[in-house]
């Protein structure tokens, strides 16, 4: 995983990438995720996520109070005790990690906590979810972190006219 080569490629195509994802929200929203969900599957298909875990290093996903008592119970401490440790409430008001990269990421890139990790993980990098018309605005944000999603986009993009974009 070249994440040198990956931010290049993203600096480059960041306007492109950026109209392209406004042009595609023009689609019906059920055909948009009829589109992109193959995609993402064979992306992912030949993804291995531990040799990157830029998204580990380099971000925060937000943690509900579900996943802070979750994740406490297992670590073994009091919520308050997370939040204090590890936590820090966003511009949003949300719960964020304090710094990166994530504390709980091993020096392999495998998670200490994969199995009660934050749903935000769990979903990571949000291109299988439904309704994904409502998701773009993350898909273009993911776009710089994640390697999967970068080839996403240029797969679609590749398939993907204007004209039959705006046919949908």
């Amino acid at each position: 995983m070249n994440l040198e080569r990956h931010k290049e490629q993203y600096r480059l195509k960041r306007k492109e990438n950026s109209a392209f994802l406004k042009r595609l929200k023009k689609t019906n929203p059920q055909k948009l995720d009829a589109i992109i969900h193959p995609v993402h599957e064979a992306v992912f298909a030949c993804t291995d996520c531990l040799k990157c875990a830029n998204c580990c290093k380099t971000t925060s996903p937000t943690f509900t109070t579900r996943d802070i008592t979750r994740i406490s119970k297992r670590l073994g401490m009091a919520p308050k005790q997370m939040e204090e440790r590890h936590l820090r409430r966003d511009t949003d008001e949300d719960f964020v990690l304090k710094s990166t990269p994530c504390p709980f990421l091993g020096d392999d890139n495998y998670c200490n906590i994969y199995d009660v990790r934050p749903k935000a993980c769990q979903q990571f990098p949000h291109t299988d979810r439904r309704r994904q018309h409502q998701l773009l605005h993350l898909t273009e944000k993911n776009l710089e972190v994640c390697p999967a999603v970068f080839e996403i986009v240029d797969k679609l993009k590749q398939r993907l006219t204007l004209h039959k974009v705006n046919k949908y």
